[in-house]
């Protein structure tokens, strides 16, 4: 009885431990870009984090946890010896938690899913040999990894070119905006309800069918549209300097700019008198190019464009509402699918098919996260918000709803994806509406880097730890 006391107090705490580094490191990911646009300061990005995280993490976070209980390596190894299933889900985490701290002492966003699928592969391949992983399940979660920022990418891209085609690109932004604000509005509430609904609210035991969700979600997405115009409508906007229309259109740029590359790339073929008469041209059209990107003023040069931002201050909080949510329900898994399977195993005596998460461990959970984030997560915030790219209120709310709705799709669906991945790719897909220059690809380079570390660091940890466990308790 005494050593049953022991583990979970042990697993309790190390598994709150890992929740309070997932705040402190992973938690960058939703509230970094609001930080670095400059539409939220850093308490106030803390507070909505925290409600949102703790929100996420107790109403949908059950989907995600099922799936890192038991979807990763085959408990059935364990039966006859169930101490050892509990030993290696505490190393896992413990592993998973050092590591984390090591990044966010740095400042590296690293994946937490990364770490923790990486330290229970580590140990269940000491314990049981490579025919203890779920290679099926495992190859999922993997192929996740890599279709998630993908998907992100995508969805970001396209709602950044409508953004840019529909207002930055319009005669008059400003008015274009306050058309514009009340149809995202609607997308970003209609979608955020439906998620709450249709994937959380399966935990409260209510019975809702998807029809009913979708109704109820239209319904507040409406309402949200409708205050969301009055307050647009009323908003003062301070006087804008006058001046006459550019003779050019902004897409006329682009092309150029796209023109400029092939030209460079015949120059650098061609041979005599083709290269001398492609680099005079070159000349001419880099001069032209020049000339007219200062007519058409493509970037936050005039007081529209940051009028423009400033309204988009309120819609990039509200995406940073729901990333917040969508990363609780998502990465709370990773601390609290092993803690429900240690703890299973302890009260049961026995390795079970399947493994109810209660609601407390869920709010246990969001609790870790939570106060990780208050605690440290200031130092990877200031690096996703400031190192990645130059962000602004509409890029970065292209990015943040990009990144949430692809992670609400995924913890629907059981998939542990990387909430970095998804936002790396969210806010790669807007630099690529706006050309590759827009990127940082050194920082790029260098997130991808950490992400390659981190398996085999967390695997090493878990491995050593476990070992360190097993002669402690079992000897």
């Amino acid at each position: 009885m005494e050593i049953e006391v022991i583990l979970k107090i042990l697993v309790l705490v190390v598994g709150f431990y890992m929740a309070w580094n997932i705040g402190a490191n992973d938690v960058s990911n939703a509230m970094g870009t609001s930080v670095g646009s400059g539409a939220l300061t850093l308490r106030r990005a803390v507070i909505i984090a925290a409600i949102l995280e703790f929100s996420g993490a107790f109403f949908v976070g059950a989907n995600v946890s099922e799936t890192m209980q038991r979807g990763i390596i085959d408990p059935d190894m364990f039966i006859t010896e169930p101490i050892i299933l509990i030993l290696g889900m505490c190393a896992a985490l413990f592993g998973t938690s050092v590591w984390l701290q090591i990044a966010s002492y740095f400042g590296w966003p690293v994946s937490t899913t990364h770490a923790i699928v990486g330290a229970i592969l580590g140990f269940g391949c000491v314990v049981g040999g490579i025919d203890a992983v779920q290679w099926g399940e495992t190859g999922s979660i993997a192929l996740s990894w890599v279709v998630s920022p993908v998907v992100a990418a995508i969805i970001s891209y396209l709602i950044f070119s409508i953004l840019q085609r529909n207002i930055l690109y319009a005669m008059n932004p400003i008015e274009a905006t306050k058309k514009f604000i009340p149809l995202l509005v609607f997308i970003v509430f209609s979608t955020f309800t439906l998620s709450l609904i249709f994937n959380g609210l399966e935990n409260l035991n209510l019975d809702i069918t998807f029809s009913e969700a979708l109704g109820i979600a239209l319904v507040i997405g409406i309402a949200a549209t409708g205050i969301s115009y009055l307050f647009v409508r009323r908003v003062p906007l301070p006087d804008v300097e006058t001046r006459p229309p550019s003779r050019y259109l902004p897409q006329t740029v682009v092309s150029l700019e796209k023109a400029i590359k092939h030209l460079q790339r015949v120059h650098v073929v061609s041979f005599d008198a083709t290269h001398e008469k492609v680099g005079t041209l070159l000349t001419e059209v880099r001069a032209l190019s020049n000339q007219m990107r200062k007519e058409t003023s493509l970037v936050d040069r005039t007081s529209e464009y940051h009028t423009v931002e400033k309204m988009f201050v309120y819609l990039q909080i509200l995406s940073a509402c729901f990333v917040a949510f969508a990363h609780g329900a998502n990465d709370v898994a990773n601390a609290i699918g092993p803690v429900a399977a240690v703890l299973d195993v302890i009260k049961n005596g026995i390795v079970s098919d399947v493994t109810t998460v209660p609601p407390w461990l869920l709010a246990f959970g969001g609790l870790g996260i939570v106060i990780g984030l208050a605690t440290w997560g200031w130092r990877v915030i200031e690096t996703i918000g400031k190192k990645i790219t130059e962000l602004t209120p509409t890029r970065g709310f292209c990015a943040e709803f990009g990144a949430a709705t692809t992670i609400l799709i995924a913890s629907k669906l059981g998939m542990p994806i990387s909430t970095t991945h998804c936002l790396v790719g969210a806010v790669l897909g807007v630099g690529l509406a706006r050309g590759m220059r827009a990127l940082n690809l050194g920082i790029l380079r260098d997130i991808v880097l950490s992400w390659v570390i981190t398996i085999p660091a967390s695997a090493a940890m878990s491995i050593l730890l476990f070992y360190a466990m097993r002669a402690i308790f079992i000897g």
